[in-house]
């Protein structure tokens, strides 16, 4: 029996509480950025210009930042429940940043700061908040952000620290809202920038526990009982099986420099991301900005990312996996790169036979 799919008086009364809660203690969060005095320090950069951020949806990823200062980047985004393909036949009512698993892709700059306003949409069920671990400060945002529907809230932070990082929504019970799809990432730049590649992707995991099992057809609910017992039907890349295989694969052409900024949203599973037939020249482990060379597979928390880098040599299809390889191959966590070019003498297959 899915334990929150009675009435949902609790649930409402729970999010009253801590709405005022947060209120009392910590204020007004209606108002708008803080205050430039609050936000003075002397090691950090000087403010030049604003802009709206540019937000993409996966597996698209916003343009490189070109400027060479930091700026007052405002970012919207809003939570929406909506329900879609989960797998063949297969229905599920996701809650979302921006209307997509994962949410958007936010990027900013070091040293940026950000105001951010979420909105929760005026048909979502539940009040949503957001954790940005990209984020210093207590709960990465989270008391600062949560909103009922219909609302908006809003907070200012500086990017601080160069990284790939998870954002997901904390509102209890937060298992349940980031198992339902609520988790995305914002890439902070270095301010001396990222090395120009020809090719960036966004790929994210994540699990899915549903109450009927795999493949069963028709609209799922969610199970907090195989959620509790680590024990997903689905995992997948991007939100739904085949989300980037076949038309939906990733493109690219031979000799270009391809990266993935690829994360985990859990909420449980650690991923052991490969692709077939590439090696990484470059991994930046956990998103941070060490960087380890000519890599095979790199493991990627729950709630953590990395940024993958590599050379297409070879034109073909290659394979993108969670090489825990039963969730690849049997429960959806499985896409597609399609590489064209020319044979190359790197690799020679037999030709086939007549």
């Amino acid at each position: 029996m899915n334990r929150f799919a009675g009435p949902k008086a609790l649930v409402v009364l729970g999010a009253t509480l801590l709405l005022v809660a947060a209120v009392v203690a910590g204020g007004d969060y209606t108002s708008g950025r803080a205050t430039r005095a609050a936000m003075d320090d002397p090691e950090l950069p000087p403010i030049e210009g604003s802009e709206v951020a540019i937000l993409t949806s996966p597996p698209e990823v916003p343009p490189p930042i070109t400027r060479d200062y930091a700026a007052h980047v405002r970012v919207d985004l809003e939570t929406v429940e909506v329900t879609k393909r989960l797998a063949d036949g297969v229905d599920y009512t996701f809650w979302t940043f921006g209307g997509t698993v994962p949410g958007s892709f936010i990027r900013v700059r070091e040293g940026d700061e950000v105001e951010f306003h979420l909105k929760n949409h005026p048909t979502s069920s539940v009040p949503h908040n957001i954790d940005l671990h990209a984020v210093t400060g207590p709960g990465g945002g989270a008391k600062a952000t949560i909103v009922a529907p219909g609302q908006e809230r809003t907070f200012t932070f500086r990017a601080l620290n160069p990284g790939l990082y998870v954002y997901h929504c904390a509102f209890a019970p937060v298992g349940q809202h980031i198992a339902n799809g609520m988790y995305g990432l914002i890439l902070v730049e270095p301010k001396e920038g990222l090395p120009p590649v020809d090719r960036e992707f966004y790929v994210m995991q994540g699990e899915f526990y549903t109450v009927g099992a795999h493949g069963e057809k028709g609209l799922q609910a969610f199970s907090y009982e195989k959620a509790v017992r680590e024990q997903p039907d689905y995992v997948v890349f991007n939100g739904s099986v085949g989300s980037l295989v076949g038309e939906n694969a990733l493109k690219a052409e031979q000799g270009e420099r391809i990266r993935l900024f690829v994360g985990n949203g859990g909420p449980n599973l650690v991923s052991s991301f490969h692709v077939i037939g590439e090696i990484f020249d470059n991994v930046f482990a956990e998103g941070g900005t060490a960087v380890s060379n000519n890599v095979q597979t790199t493991l990627i928390p729950a709630g953590g990312a990395a940024i993958t880098e590599f050379r297409a040599d070879v034109p073909g299809t290659f394979i993108m996996v969670d090489h825990s390889i039963f969730r690849a191959f049997d429960k959806g966590a499985l896409g597609m790169i399609e590489v064209t070019g020319e044979a190359s003498p790197i690799f020679t297959p037999e030709p086939a036979s007549n």
